[in-house]
């Protein structure tokens, strides 16, 4: 039948999210999230926040900060509407390169993420982006 689309599974969602964060297409980053998103951060460095437009109006700060920034999947564990993709993310921050490992666990659901916790360690960030002169 003509019309009728299979959603893309919670496990496509997640890796097509991924994706559009190391293009750095803002509107195309944005068009992955629920108009309810919340976005939490277990890092004390990082900044949860809730709604697709606020997330919007942030990340080209994020994506400024974060040059060249690259998300490596290490992993994919999908059940039902839960996604855990551990990760490796490289980028320069402040002129120096930065390379740590960290978690994404989504909550997918209708083919938008809904939920989405970010699990990595500040203190390794902020070590790798001191100045060491």
């Amino acid at each position: 039948m003509t019309g009728d689309r299979t959603p893309p599974s919670p496990r496509e969602v997640a890796l097509s999210y991924l994706e559009a964060l190391n293009v750095g297409d803002v509107d195309l980053i944005a068009s992955h999230v629920s108009e309810d998103f919340h976005n939490e951060h277990t890092s004390a460095r990082g900044t949860s926040l809730v709604g697709r437009d606020t997330y919007r109006e942030r990340l080209p700060s994020f994506l400024e900060s974060f040059e060249d920034l690259r998300y490596e999947a290490e992993d994919v564990i999908a059940e039902g509407c839960r996604v855990a993709v551990p990760y490796v993310l490289t980028a320069r921050v402040s002129g120096h390169p930065v390379r740590i490992r960290g978690m994404f666990r989504f909550r997918i659901e209708d083919g938008l993420i809904t939920h989405r916790v970010d699990y990595w360690d500040g203190e390794e960030f902020r070590h790798q982006i001191e100045d060491r002169s």
